[in-house]
């Protein structure tokens, strides 16, 4: 069984042509899928910055709340053990200065509401976190109170306590 020369020549050739169209066939593939896999990164990324350029345009629409600090009070409390008195000192949270300096151009107003709710409470209801947090509300309700009858109640929206000491 011998080969003929022409013979082999003929057989290598469908093969290589077969091994060609093989290596087209998987650098188009490659290339295609690097195609895809490169767009499916870009439309990925350009949706995150789009979500982190609304993210930042919400924060900075969003304004960082304003802190009053209101003086010392120390007032005295009801207590059927003898005399106690509360030495406070907080902090009132408002949306704005505009509310910040609303606030204080009232502050008689503000102090005297405050004095009369404080003095009104009991030595041992104040001991415990919610006797505290209770008075808490309480502050809120009365600093938003309007200061004019036909005014507009403030926005305070929470009272952080400094320093609360009850002797």
């Amino acid at each position: 069984m011998s080969k003929a020369p022409g013979k082999p020549a003929a057989a290598d050739a469908p093969a290589g042509k077969s091994k060609k169209k093989l290596f087209i066939m998987i650098g188009a593939a490659v290339l295609l899928l690097g195609a895809i896999g490169g767009g499916a990164v870009f439309m990925l990324s350009g949706k995150k910055n789009a979500k982190d350029k609304d993210k930042e345009h919400k924060e900075e629409v969003v304004k960082a709340p304003v802190f009053l600090a209101l003086e010392p009070f120390i007032v005295n409390l009801q207590s059927d053990s003898g005399e106690k008195y509360l030495q406070v000192q907080m902090t009132l949270k408002v949306p704005d200065e505009a509310q910040s300096n609303l606030i204080k151009s009232n502050s008689p107003q503000v102090k005297s509401r405050l004095i009369m709710l404080l003095s009104s409470k009991d030595a041992a209801e104040l001991l415990t976190p919610d006797g505290k947090d209770k008075l808490i509300k309480e502050i809120v309700e009365q600093v938003n109170l309007p200061f004019t009858s036909k005014g507009d109640p403030q926005k305070v929206s929470d009272v952080f306590f400094t320093s609360f000491v009850i002797q």
